[in-house]
């Protein structure tokens, strides 16, 4: 994903968690909310009680990989922040992939869902 297309700051995720949807799972937690772009951008939340940094960025780049391979299945226009739950620390990188597509399937964001 371009640098241009993450979130970084914190009014942003800020916005997001009090003013947008979510959608849980069991492995983590999506929020989203349209923006004014012609693409999505998201952000990631890896808490520290998931385990030591070794851990929190293995599930990050994990979570960045789903979303960078299945950005063409989501339509445009929309800020994404995922959140991490702790059964995504040992999770198998499938069900991981199954969790966020379910996830966005609730939220109405992949394409072929009806507005």
């Amino acid at each position: 994903m371009k640098v241009r297309y993450t979130l970084k700051k914190n009014s942003d995720f800020r916005r997001l968690y009090a003013k947008g949807k979510s959608a849980a799972t069991p492995y983590l937690v999506l929020y989203c909310r349209k923006n004014r772009l012609d693409h999505n951008r998201a952000g990631y939340t890896v808490s520290t009680k998931l385990g030591h940094a070794v851990v929190r960025n293995r599930v990050r780049r994990r979570l960045r990989e789903i979303v960078r391979l299945n950005g063409a299945a989501l339509k445009p226009g929309f800020d994404l922040v995922l959140v991490a739950r702790s059964r995504a620390v040992g999770t198998e990188y499938k069900k991981l992939e199954r969790a966020y597509l379910t996830a966005c399937e609730k939220l109405g964001l992949l394409r072929g869902d009806a507005e």
